[in-house]
């Protein structure tokens, strides 16, 4: 059974997860903002939304 739950972060959809059958969930960028996170699996959908607000939080470059 598979399961997507979409990121948002202020109110703007940072990307979304998708649980993997070993375990996890793998992170689908949305805007350009959260390719940083694009591919990376987290244990959790609360994991990744923490790190998709972190990278928003982050002062740009």
């Amino acid at each position: 059974m598979s399961a997507a739950f979409v990121i948002e972060v202020r109110g703007r959809q940072a990307g979304l997860v998708v649980r993997q059958d070993r375990g996890g969930y793998r992170f689908f960028a949305a805007v350009s903002e959260a390719f940083a996170l694009e591919g990376k699996v987290f244990r959790s959908a609360a994991d990744a939304s923490r790190a998709a607000r972190a990278i928003f939080a982050a002062p740009a470059r």
